[in-house]
């Protein structure tokens, strides 16, 4: 199981979204994420999701918090644990990201872009919920959201799933 990391920075009402569509063979291309990615060798989950808004963005971030533990299974492409993160930032100056182009959505805005379809599952989360939740997101081997799981509640699909 990979090991990854995923946080939504927040700045006056916009989350900083990443449109993947620079890196060769990824299995984001065209989907909007929040920023992150795969921890390293003795690497905490905190220490991982620091180095990769800094790699990333170029952003210090304040207030970085531990939201969610996302349990994707994916036949596609091998089950991912990831860490979700929420964090705020004082500034919108970014650097270029040779993984996509980064651009700050306002936030009711980030369900209308092409996600995937468990994020439209835990995003709205991050603003109803302010503990730590678990989800398993399920998908098929054509990335179809196939079952989600919150807290050990199945929940009902998106549209669209």
């Amino acid at each position: 199981m990979r090991l990854t990391t995923l946080c939504y920075i927040a700045h006056e009402g916009s989350y900083l979204m990443l449109h993947r569509i620079r890196k060769a063979g990824d299995e984001n291309h065209g989907k909007w994420i929040g920023v992150g990615g795969h921890l390293e060798e003795h690497e905490s989950p905190r220490e991982g999701m620091v180095r990769e808004i800094r790699e990333e963005t170029g952003l210090e971030v304040r207030d970085l918090k531990l939201r969610g533990l996302i349990s994707f299974v994916l036949p596609a492409w091998g089950d991912e644990l990831t860490f979700l993160y929420t964090a705020s930032s004082e500034s919108r100056a970014v650097r270029d990201c040779p993984e996509g182009v980064l651009a700050w959505i306002p936030r009711e805005e980030v369900l209308s872009l092409p996600l995937w379809e468990g994020d439209r599952v835990f995003l709205p989360l991050l603003t109803s919920r302010t503990d730590c939740f678990s989800l398993k997101l399920v998908y098929d081997m054509h990335d179809c959201l196939k079952e989600a799981i919150l807290d050990g509640e199945s929940l009902p699909l998106p549209s669209g799933s």
